[in-house]
Parts: structure tokens; C-alpha cells; sequence
């Protein structure tokens, strides 16, 4: 998938005054990408909000998304404010609910400011781009799993560390990469916004595995987002690079926790995220 066919891929068709379908993605995997339903999702409710940019979102991955059956978002508007207004959205296929998203939006103010300062690292120039990456793995891996690793992904992503990307080795689990969508995007918030949701979601809960010397298409694992949170702080854009800093504070009960933070290159904090996934390693 190119760039342009993302933005495409966000653009929501209007049924009715809050009630929308998204097309699905094939990424070569059994289900919906999580990243699709997050971005389509935050794309839907702020098509009911005007002037308000979002400022956090919090949701629940309840079932697997069908490829092949296009999504309804039935989005209810909570509450229209002084300053926040408050919507929320049900993703659905065949009369079922598969995914719900809580979003808050706000009037732009002013107010304290602070910030974790960003991670000294190399820029992302001269690393390599993790498509290489995934495709010299994918002989190594199951068939089953090469489809979604071969995959034309519209982000583009440099690893810091590239060589611990695939290895089974037990690792800290803390992993960083460069992302940006490689294209010339409009001067729209909520666009980069969701491009960012879209793009947060990739390799996210591989981080609480790392440990563990598992990697994803490990023989009997079963993985899964379970939700997924975040907060927008500061004004960014998503066709410039963007640090993703990712750790996992625990893993525990077959569930690993991971929290995320995106800086721009100048080092300003723009975003954080917080996903919960299943682990479970069966037999």
C-alpha cells in the first residue's frame, strides 16, 4: 500500500449524520489491522466535532476484524462542552461490535508545560529501513507469517537498534524506531493524527516480548491487542520523522504491557500511548 491509498484508506464514508463505513486494508494477516479500526475510529468522531483538536482517546479491541466485510462506525456524541466535548464510537461487522473508542477533544488554551526530555540516538539517516528488514526474515520465519512480512507498508520505519529487530534473543524490553509516512500530507490535525494512531500500533506489543526471546510467528503463540490509549500533546506532523520510544514495564498473566512515546526531531514531545496485549504461549 502506498502513502496516498492510507490517506484513502481513512477517508470515511458518510451514512448518515454520525454513522460511517471504512474499507479494510489487506496486510496479509488473518484479521483487520488494529492500527485501521484506531485511525478510521478517531476519524470518525471528529467528524462530529468542529474546532475542537483531540486530545486523548482510550479504546477496546473486542473481536478480530473481518478482511473482507467493510466497517460501520456508529459514533454517539456524549457531550458538547465549554471546553471538551466528549464522543464515542462502536466499530461494527455484521451486527456485532468488534472495537469501541472514548475520545476527548479540546478548545486550544494555554496552560503548564513540561516534558521527559527525548533519547539521545542516532538520527534516521543511514539506518535501514525495517521493510529490508522483515523481507530477509521472512525465509526464516513460518509461510503462514510471510504474507504479513513481505507487505508494502505505507509507513516507513527505521529501527535504532536494526539488529535485534528478528533475533530470538532475550533483549530489554525497550525498542525505538524513525517512522514517518513518506509522502507530502495536507495541513489537517486530525489527518495526522490518525495517521500517527495508525502508525502506533506497529510493532507496539512486540515489545513486552523481547524478554522472553520470543518474537512474533514464534511457534504457539497467540497475540493480540486488547486496547490501546493515547494522548496528543503538542502539534506535529507525521510526514516528518518522528522518534517512537517504546518499553514495557511488565508483562504478567499472559498480558504485556507497553507505553510509548513519540518525539519530534527537535526533541518537543508531541505523543504519548499505552497498549495492553495478550501473550500467551500455548502448548
Amino acid at each position: 500500500m502506498q502513502p496516498e491509498q492510507l490517506v484513502d484508506l481513512l477517508t470515511l464514508e458518510r451514512l448518515d449524520r454520525d454513522l460511517f463505513r471504512g474499507a479494510n486494508q489487506d496486510i496479509g494477516a488473518a484479521a483487520v489491522f488494529g492500527g485501521q479500526v484506531l485511525g478510521q475510529a478517531l476519524i470518525a468522531a471528529g467528524n462530529t466535532v468542529a474546532g475542537r483538536p483531540m486530545h486523548s482517546l482510550h479504546s477496546y479491541f473486542l473481536r478480530p476484524g473481518l478482511v473482507r466485510v467493510p466497517i460501520l462506525y456508529q459514533v454517539e456524541r456524549v457531550r458538547d462542552g465549554g471546553s471538551f466535548t466528549t464522543r464515542r464510537v462502536v466499530a461494527l461487522q455484521e451486527g456485532e461490535a468488534i472495537f469501541i473508542l472514548s475520545a476527548s477533544f479540546q478548545e486550544p488554551e494555554h496552560g503548564f508545560s513540561h516534558q521527559l526530555p527525548m533519547p539521545e540516538v542516532p538520527g534516521p539517516e543511514g539506518l535501514p529501513d525495517e521493510s529490508e528488514l522483515r523481507r530477509t526474515a521472512a525465509e526464516r520465519l513460518p509461510p503462514a507469517q510471510r504474507p504479513f512480512l513481505t507487505s508494502v507498508r505505507p509507513v516507513e520505519m527505521r529501527p535504532v537498534a536494526p539488529e535485534g529487530l528478528w533475533t530470538e534473543q532475550t533483549a530489554a524490553p525497550r525498542q525505538q524506531f524513525w517512522v514517518r509516512v513518506p509522502a507530502v500530507l495536507p495541513d489537517n490535525g486530525e489527518l495526522h493524527r490518525a495517521l500517527l494512531a495508525y502508525a502506533s500500533d506497529y510493532y507496539f506489543m512486540g515489545t513486552a516480548l523481547r524478554p522472553h526471546g520470543v518474537r512474533f510467528g514464534a511457534p504457539g503463540l497467540q497475540a493480540a491487542s486488547l486496547d490501546h490509549a493515547m494522548w496528543f500533546h503538542r502539534d506535529f506532523r507525521i510526514d516528518d520523522w518522528l522518534l517512537y520510544d517504546m518499553a514495557s514495564p511488565s508483562a504478567s498473566g499472559a498480558r504485556g504491557l507497553n507505553i510509548g512515546h513519540f518525539y519530534r526531531r527537535d526533541g518537543v514531545l508531541v505523543a504519548s500511548c499505552v497498549q495492553e496485549g495478550l501473550i500467551r504461549q500455548r502448548g
